[in-house]
């Protein structure tokens, strides 16, 4: 079963990588330095999303395969792809990424059954210390984090269009923002992973 979503969050996300190549081979090919920041913060997105993927594959994921999960994963690459495609456009593509935190924020709150199955059926005190990680995790994330970045990229996209005329650097504060947004995001989610696995038996 693992093994089964390790190989479609791996094809997804490298489907996902492919778009990200060619906007940006098309971006530096025609010499829009610009647009590498956002290049880049393409490439964390998608280390992000499939960590989290894996994160939950070797903690949540069980047989019977949940289809409506995995439905949820295909719509977000399908976002990603279309985010990447809007590099050098701004306002596009904040408001992609909003709508990606939308069906990521879905996601969570999806996941959140199954985080309350598997935290119901540990028995032994360092399977149960795991639970209780995870599902602080996921509250944090259906609570704080994935609506702010909702509403981050919600605000960005609205200033990207609004002021782009009166304030046209007003995208590289927010693309710099997004990179810290996001690094420290995947730093956070790393170092839990890293406590969560001190925690899952071998």
């Amino acid at each position: 079963m693992i093994n089964i979503e390790l190989t479609i969050t791996s094809i997804i996300q490298g489907v996902a990588l492919s778009f990200l190549c060619a906007a940006a081979t098309a971006s530096l090919s025609h010499g829009r330095i610009e647009d590498l920041p956002y290049i880049i913060n393409g490439g964390l997105l998608i280390l992000l999303f499939w960590s989290r993927c894996i994160g939950h594959a070797l903690t949540l994921i069980r047989w019977p395969l949940d289809f409506t999960h995995n439905f949820f994963y295909f719509g977000a690459a399908f976002l990603e792809a279309i985010s990447f495609g809007q590099i050098g456009n701004p306002a596009a593509w904040y408001c992609v990424l909003m709508v990606f935190a939308l069906v990521v924020w879905l996601l969570f709150i999806l996941d959140q059954r199954l985080m309350n199955q598997r935290a119901a059926a540990s028995a032994n005190g360092k399977s149960k210390q795991l639970f209780q990680l995870l599902n602080r995790d996921q509250k944090l994330n259906i609570g704080l984090f994935v609506p702010g970045f909702v509403l981050f990229h919600g605000a960005a996209a609205w200033v990207s269009f609004a002021l782009s005329s009166t304030w046209p650097a007003a995208h590289f504060v927010f693309v710099a923002a997004q990179f810290i947004l996001f690094a420290a995001y995947l730093v956070r989610f790393v170092t839990l992973m890293r406590q969560v696995f001190c925690l899952m038996e071998p």
